[in-house]
């Protein structure tokens, strides 16, 4: 039996307790209760990712830029995205399905995805288009 399909909903016993517990911890460390209410199972996965994702392109301008001049500098840059590829993958591992699909989800409600901007000019034009 998976432990993870099962949700046992709490009495209003314990989430009075829970409430109560969450209230002090407010008012005795705010900073502590905002940083813990922000961060999820799945922050240090995913700033693992994006960092891997800039040493690849890091990597990748290195290896462009000096294959010209040195094979040996190239060759660095190789390594440099070699390293990042494999950061990347594991930081992709850990994130899981769940993980990326939740991220997903949390760029699509905030509008931050990268074509955010561009489908609501569209969204916008089509709109007026109608009227």
């Amino acid at each position: 039996m998976l432990w993870d399909d099962v949700y046992v909903p709490l009495s209003e016993d314990e989430q009075r307790i829970l409430s109560e517990i969450e209230d002090k911890l407010y008012e005795s460390d705010p900073s502590l209760a905002k940083e813990v209410g922000s961060t999820t199972v799945y922050t240090a996965s995913l700033r693992s990712v994006r960092w891997a994702a800039v040493g690849f392109a890091a990597g990748l301008i290195v290896m462009v830029v000096t294959l010209s001049t040195s094979y040996l500098f190239a060759f660095g840059g190789f390594l440099i995205m070699l390293a990042a590829a494999l950061v990347f993958e594991r930081g992709a591992r850990s994130l899981g399905k769940v993980g990326i699909d939740q991220i997903a989800q949390q760029l699509r409600g905030s509008g931050r995805g990268p074509f955010a901007e561009p489908a609501q000019r569209l969204r916008d034009r089509l709109k007026d288009e109608e009227t």
